[in-house]
C-alpha cells in the first residue's frame, strides 16, 4: 500500500497543502537505567500457519454482489491438491457463511462436507468429511454469503454521489493483508498462490473490473437486468492482490510504449482529472521494465478511484485501487503538490507490479521489503518523470527524517520484525516499514552503485518470479552482482532497531586533517548508556569545501572507533560528513568543525540536501538534550538566504515541533516572533504572486511560507482583490490565515465551500485547516463536523488531527473528543491504522508526565491493539517532551528575550 497516504494527513511538518500522506497502514530495550521507561509489549497470540495438507492450484470464483442488500452471494470451485491423506481442510474464513461444502477428487465420486467448524478468533473455517481425501487432485466446491461491510476491509461497500446527487455504492476490495478471507474462503497467505478465474455478476449499467481483462460478457439467465462478467485466467498470485470493482465510472485509456492497455477509471463526469495519472502511468511502466530488464507480465492494467479508501492506494495486480486524491488531478483546482503526490503514489503501486506481485515476500516479516523498496524506487521513478521536483531532496525530509524521529525511539522497532498472528501485521505498516526501509535501501543503492544495483535486482526478479522470496534472498542477488558484503551490512540496519550518532573531531597535522570517528546508538532521551554496544556497518562519505559535492573519501565503518586522516585538507577547509545526507545515521560534529560549517550554510556553499541534514541533526541532538536548543537556533538564523523549497520545508517542520512544545510556556510569543522573523525574509522576496518563469518547486515554497505567516498572524498584502479564483496552490495558506483571525461567520463560510466543492482534493484542503480557528465553541464545532456525514470516514482524521496540531487548546479539545467519541471512532477504523495515526495526531503535542499517564490508562482502560505501539510512542514522546522543556525552557526564553531587546546604549 502507499501508507500508504504519504499514507500521512500529512504530519505538522508537512504544509498543509500536502496531500495527506500514504497512509501508512498503519522491543527490546537497552540495558541499563534509562529514562523514560514505557510499559513492555505485552504477550503475543499463539498462531498457526494453515496445515499444508491441501493447497490451491486454481481458483474459479463467482461473485454475485447485491448493492442494494450489502450482500453477496458467491460460488467456489477450487482445483487443490491433496498432499496427506486427510479427512478435514482447514481455510481462512471471516464473516463468510458457507452454505455447502464438497471434494470431488478427479475422477471420482463428489463426496460432501459434514461440518464447518467456524475458529472465530483465528478466522478459519475446518470442512470435515465423511471419509479420508487421498493423496491427488481434485475439485473442492463451496457455496457461501457474505456481507458487503462498511469497515474499508475485505469486499465493502463505498458511498459516492452521481452528477444529478443522487446516493449510490460501489462494491470494491481492499484484501491486503488479511482480508481476502471476507470476500471467500481461500488459503489466504502470502506463499500460498495460485491461478484465479474470476466472474462476477453485475447489474448490465455498472463497470465490472478484475485483475484481468475481460474475456466474455453474457446475459445472465435469471434476470435480464443482470450481466455475467468473465475476466482471463490469472498468473500465480498470492490472495492479497486479487481485487473487484462494480460501480460507476469513466475512464481515459493510453498505450504505453512497451504496448500494454493502460485505463484510469475516474468517478462519471471527471475523466479529464485522469489524464495526469494516465500519463505518469504510461511512462513509468517502461522505466520499470527498463529498470528491471523484465516485462511487465499483464497485458493491461487499470488505476482506479475509490471513494471510500483507508489507505493512499492498493497495488492490486492488474487493478490498482486509489483514493480519490492520491489519483485525480484537475489542471484548475489541484495544486502542486498534489500532483507530486500522485506522481509518487503512482510510481509506488507500479512498483510493487514487478516487487510484491511477481516476486511476493514469504510472510509478513519480509513486508518492510515491499514497501521499503516500493517508498525508494517510486523517488527514482519521479526523478525520471518529473526532473524538476528535485524529488531526491524532498525525500529526506519527507521520509528519512522521519524515520530517524521514529527509531530515536525506546518503542520503535527492528525493521525486519517476525510477525505471527495476522492482527499484528496493521501494526508494521509504519513508518519504520516504509521511511527507514526505503532510507537503507537508498543508503545501499548508493553503497553498491546503480549498475550492480540493477543487475542484482534483475537476478532476484528473475529467480524468483511467480514465486515468494525472503530479505535474505534480495541481499544473496545483491552480494553476487557487486562483490560486497551485502547480507553482513544490511543485517545491521534491518535486524535491531536504532542507527547510530556519529560523534567526528577533527585535528591538523601539516597539510592533512585527521579524523576521529566514534559510533553509538542515538537515543531520543540523551546519550546511550546501556551495557550492551550495538554496531552498525556504516558506509561513510566525506567531503570537504573543496569539493562540497564530490566525496574525497569513502569508508564502510564496522567498528565502534575508527581514525581517518584526509591527505591535503587545509586548516581553512571545512569538512562534512554523509554527502547527500544518504547514510542512515546522525553526525555530531566538534565544536569547532561545526563553527567553520556554519558559513557555508549562510553563503549557500554547501549543496541543499546537506543544509538541510545538518540542521536537522542539530534540532534532533537538541531534542535529545545533547547539544542546547539555543544553539540550533542560532545555526537557523544563518538560514535567511535560504531558497530551496525543501529545506523550507524541513526548517518548518522543526519551528512546528518547537512552537509545539514552547505552546506549554508563558513566552509562547517569543518563539512566534523568532519564527516570523525567520520565515518573514523568504516571504517578501516571494510575495503573493506567481513570477514568470516561476515552476513546480517555486509553487510549494509559496504554499509553504505564506502559510506558516499567516499560521502566525502575518497577513501579507495582497495586490488585486478582486481576481475571481484563487489559484489551487494559494488555497491554503490562504484559507489558515482567514480561520487564523476568523469569527463563526468565516468557520460557516469554509464549511460551506466544503460543501459546494466538486473535488476530494478540495474538501481535505478544507478539512485539513479546518483546526485553525481558535475560538473554544468553534472548535467544538470543527469535531462535531469532523464525525458528520459531511467527511468521509477515512478523512474524519485529518480533521481531528488539525484542531489537535492547530493550538494549544484545540489540542485539549481534540483529546477530550477522540476520549468522549472513543466507541464510536473505534469502530469504525478498529484495526486498521488509521486507529493509530488518530492517536499519534491527537496526543503527541502534549508536554507533561501527567498526560503521558492519562493517556496511558486511558488506552489501558479502552484497548486498541493494533495500535499498542503507537500508544507506548506516544507517551514517551510525551515524555520526552517534559523533560525538554525542563531541561532547555529558561536558556530558550533568555535567548529569545534578549534577540528582542533593544541594543544596551554605549
Amino acid at each position: 500500500w502507499r501508507r500508504r497516504a504519504h499514507a500521512h494527513a500529512p504530519p505538522a511538518c508537512l504544509p498543509p497543502s500536502l496531500p495527506p500522506p500514504l497512509p501508512l497502514r498503519s522491543p527490546h530495550s537497552p540495558t541499563g537505567p534509562r529514562t523514560p521507561r514505557a510499559p513492555a509489549m505485552p504477550e503475543k497470540r499463539p498462531f498457526e500457519r494453515l496445515p499444508a495438507d491441501v493447497s490451491p492450484l486454481n481458483y474459479g470464483l463467482c461473485l454475485k454482489p447485491d448493492l442494494i442488500d450489502f450482500t453477496f452471494e458467491g460460488k467456489l470451485e477450487a482445483a487443490v491438491q491433496v498432499k496427506n491423506a486427510t479427512n478435514q481442510i482447514v481455510m481462512n474464513c471471516a464473516d463468510i457463511d458457507i452454505i455447502t461444502a464438497s471434494y470431488a477428487p478427479e475422477g471420482d465420486e463428489e463426496v460432501h462436507a459434514t461440518g464447518f467448524n467456524y475458529q472465530n478468533e483465528d478466522e478459519k473455517v475446518t470442512l470435515s468429511f465423511p471419509s479420508t481425501l487421498q493423496k491427488g487432485t481434485g475439485t473442492l466446491k463451496i457455496d457461501f454469503v457474505g456481507e458487503l461491510n462498511d469497515k474499508m476491509k475485505g469486499f465493502y461497500r463505498s458511498k459516492y454521489s452521481t452528477p444529478s446527487g443522487d446516493t449510490r455504492y460501489a462494491a470494491v476490495t481492499q484484501f491486503e493483508a488479511t482480508d481476502a478471507r471476507r470476500a471467500f474462503p481461500c488459503w489466504d497467505e502470502p506463499a500460498i498462490k495460485a491461478t484465479f478465474d474470476i466472474s462476477l455478476v453485475v447489474p448490465k449499467d455498472r463497470v465490472a473490473l478484475s485483475n484481468m481483462n475481460v474475456v466474455e460478457r453474457r446475459p445472465y439467465p435469471d434476470d435480464e437486468s443482470l450481466v455475467e462478467v468473465k475476466f482471463a485466467r490469472s498468473p500465480v498470485m498470492s490472495t492479497y492482490l486479487v481485487a473487484f470493482v462494480v460501480g460507476e465510472y469513466d475512464f481515459v485509456e493510453a498505450r504505453s510504449q512497451d504496448g500494454v492497455l493502460v485505463l484510469v477509471y475516474t468517478p462519471v463526469g471527471k475523466a479529464e482529472q485522469g489524464k495526469f495519472a494516465l500519463e505518469v502511468a504510461a511512462k513509468t511502466l517502461p522505466f520499470y521494465k527498463d529498470y528491471f530488464n523484465v516485462p511487465y507480465p499483464l497485458p493491461k492494467i487499470d488505476l482506479i478511484a475509490i471513494a471510500d479508501f483507508a489507505a493512499g492506494a492498493m497495488e492490486n495486480w492488474g487493478l490498482v485501487t486509489y483514493r480519490e486524491t492520491a489519483l485525480l488531478i484537475d489542471p484548475k483546482n489541484s495544486c502542486s503538490s498534489s500532483r507530486q503526490w500522485v506522481a509518487l503514489v503512482v510510481g509506488h503501486e507500479l512498483a510493487h507490479q514487478w516487487f510484491g506481485n511477481l516476486v511476493t515476500m514469504e510472510w509478513w516479516t519480509h513486508l518492510w521489503l515491499n514497501e521499503g523498496f516500493a517508498s525508494w524506487i517510486e523517488y527514482l521513478c519521479v526523478d525520471h518523470c518529473f526532473p524538476e521536483y528535485d524529488i531526491w531532496t524532498q525525500f529526506v525530509s519527507a521520509d528519512y527524517t522521519r524515520a530517524q524521529e521514529l527509531d530515536a525511539l525506546d518503542n520503535s522497532h527492528p525493521i525486519e520484525v517476525s510477525v505471527g498472528h495476522p492482527s499484528e501485521v496493521d501494526e508494521i505498516f509504519d513508518a519504520i516499514s516504509y521511511s527507514k526501509g526505503a532510507s537503507v535501501i537508498r543508503m545501499l543503492h548508493d553503497y553498491i552503485g546503480d549498475e550492480d544495483f540493477r543487475k542484482g535486482m534483475n537476478l532476484y526478479l528473475t529467480k524468483f518470479q511467480q514465486r515468494n522470496a525472503a530479505t535474505e534472498d534480495l541481499w544473496e542477488s545483491l552480494e553476487k552482482a557487486s562483490g560486497k558484503p551485502i547480507a553482513a551490512v544490511m543485517n545491521t540496519w534491518t535486524k535491531q532497531m536504532g542507527f547510530p550518532l556519529i560523534y567526528v573531531e577533527a585535528e591538523q597535522q601539516e597539510d592533512d586533517k585527521v579524523l576521529k570517528l566514534v559510533q553509538k546508538k542515538f537515543c531520543a532521551s540523551g546519550p546511550y548508556t546501556g551495557e550492551d554496544l550495538p554496531m552498525w556497518m556504516v558506509p561513510i562519505s566525506i567531503c570537504t569545501s573543496e569539493d562540497p559535492t564530490c566525496a574525497k573519501m569513502q569508508i564502510l565503518m564496522d567498528k565502534p572507533e575508527l581514525t581517518v586522516v584526509l591527505k591535503d585538507t587545509k586548516p581553512e577547509q571545512w569538512v562534512k560528513l554523509n554527502l547527500g545526507t544518504v547514510g542512515f545515521y546522525r553526525t555530531q560534529y566538534s565544536p569547532a568543525m561545526l563553527e567553520s560549517l556554519i558559513p557555508a550554510i549562510r553563503d549557500l556553499s554547501l549543496p541543499p540536501v546537506d543544509r538541510l541534514g545538518l540542521q536537522n541533526d542539530l534540532f534532533s541532538l537538541a531534542r535529545a538534550g545533547i547539544i542546547s536548543t539555543v544553539e540550533v537556533l542560532k545555526v537557523m538564523e544563518a538560514f535567511v538566504n535560504e531558497p530551496n523549497y525543501t529545506v523550507w520545508s524541513d526548517l518548518s517542520c522543526n519551528l512546528g515541533i518547537l512552537g509545539t512544545l514552547l505552546s506549554h510556556t508563558d513566552f509562547y510569543e517569543d518563539i512566534q516572533v523568532f519564527v516570523r522573523d525567520v520565515f518573514s525574509p523568504i516571504g517578501e522576496r516571494l510575495g503573493w504572486d506567481p513570477k514568470p518563469g516561476e515552476g513546480h518547486l517555486d509553487a510549494l515554497l509559496r504554499g509553504l511560507v505564506l502559510g506558516k505567516l499567516g499560521k502566525l498572524g502575518k497577513r501579507a498584502a495582497r495586490g488585486g482583490e478582486e481576481r475571481p479564483v484563487l489559484s489551487a496552490d494559494l488555497r491554503s495558506p490562504v484559507y489558515v490565515t482567514v480561520l487564523k483571525h476568523g469569527d463563526s461567520s468565516t468557520l460557516d463560510t469554509m464549511l460551506k465551500l466544503h460543501k459546494q466543492a466538486d473535488m476530494q482534493e478540495e474538501k481535505n484542503r478544507i478539512e485539513r485547516v479546518l483546526g485553525a480557528i481558535s475560538q473554544p465553541e468553534l472548535i467544538q464545532k470543527v469535531l462535531t463536523f469532523a464525525l458528520s456525514e459531511e467527511v468521509r470516514p477515512q478523512d474524519t482524521v485529518s480533521v481531528i488531527g488539525g484542531v489537535a496540531g492547530g493550538s494549544k487548546q484545540g489540542r485539549k479539545a481534540a483529546w477530550k473528543f477522540v476520549r468522549d467519541n472513543w466507541e464510536e471512532l473505534y469502530n469504525r477504523y478498529q484495526g486498521g491504522f488509521l486507529i493509530s495515526r488518530l492517536i499519534k495526531l491527537t496526543v503527541d503535542g502534549f508536554a507533561n508526565d501527567k498526560m503521558a499517564a492519562e493517556v496511558k490508562a486511558f488506552f489501558e482502560s479502552h484497548p486498541a491493539p493494533s495500535a499498542e505501539r503507537t500508544v507506548q510512542q506516544c507517551c514517551e514522546n510525551i515524555l520526552l517532551n517534559a523533560a525538554w522543556l525542563r531541561r532547555d525552557a529558561d536558556s530558550i526564553q533568555h535567548f529569545l528575550q534578549q534577540r528582542r531587546a533593544p541594543p544596551a546604549p554605549v
